[in-house]
């Protein structure tokens, strides 16, 4: 066992890791004003925007990953302008992977901070303002310390759902080893060449990861509620 553990190629977790890592760090900054107007908003577009911004978690990922393909290869606006201005090529490249990531974790970055936000004591938010606190002030300094769950419980999902992405990653970035081989399509190529005994190994390191990543945020809104409940 200790043999096949070491001759495992561990660079499709490392990627699919740093995948995760930027994804999560753009969508935070992307949905934190997003989840923000969203919780605050007395707009009858609401619903409109909330449901755009879910639509990624119905949708299959084939359709999802194939309009992304078909917005980010060079054919398309979008695609043709950051290669021909930037250089940067969008399709089949670990760039176009982060930027299709971000739009496939959108909801699961949004919806936790939207619910936390929302949850607020609105008396708290009112003596921000009446204090004389900005919008951003009150968000960072009042809003954030407050919803402390809901913050960790979207970072943690979001990066644990952008690591078990497959459908829309293999379909924009394809697999190559070193770039765009992430854990997920590496399990898929190994089951095709029927090396049940890699793709076991991979497989349960996945699965590992899973439950660790699930069971510390159960863990941590745990200790929450019974440290708030002890509290009153």
């Amino acid at each position: 066992m200790i043999e096949l553990l070491s001759d495992i190629n561990y660079q499709p977790f490392w990627l699919s890791f740093k995948l995760a890592t930027s994804t999560t760090a753009i969508l935070f900054v992307i949905s934190l004003p997003l989840a923000w107007y969203l919780s605050q908003t007395k707009s009858k577009l609401k619903p409109l925007f909330e449901a755009v911004t879910a639509l990624p978690i119905v949708l299959p990922p084939s359709v999802l990953g194939f309009y992304l393909l078909w917005a980010l290869s060079t054919n398309s606006p979008v695609g043709a302008f950051f290669e021909e201005t930037f250089g940067i090529k969008l399709v089949f490249s670990f760039t176009g992977l982060v930027v299709a990531s971000c739009f496939y974790s959108l909801p699961f970055m949004v919806q936790p901070l939207q619910s936390g936000l929302e949850g607020l004591n609105k008396h708290m938010l009112e003596a921000a303002y009446i204090s004389g606190k900005s919008r951003l002030e009150t968000l960072i300094r009042v809003a954030l310390p407050n919803i402390k769950p809901a913050l960790l419980t979207a970072v943690i999902v979001t990066f644990a759902h952008t690591v078990g992405e497959f459908g829309v990653v293999l379909m924009v970035g394809g697999s190559i080893p070193g770039e765009t081989k992430v854990a997920s399509v590496a399990i898929y190529e190994m089951v095709e060449v029927m090396d049940y005994t890699t793709a076991h190994i991979y497989s349960a390191i996945m699965v590992l990861i899973s439950f660790l990543v699930l069971f510390a945020v159960y863990l941590f809104n745990h200790r929450q509620n019974r440290k708030f409940g002890g509290a009153s």
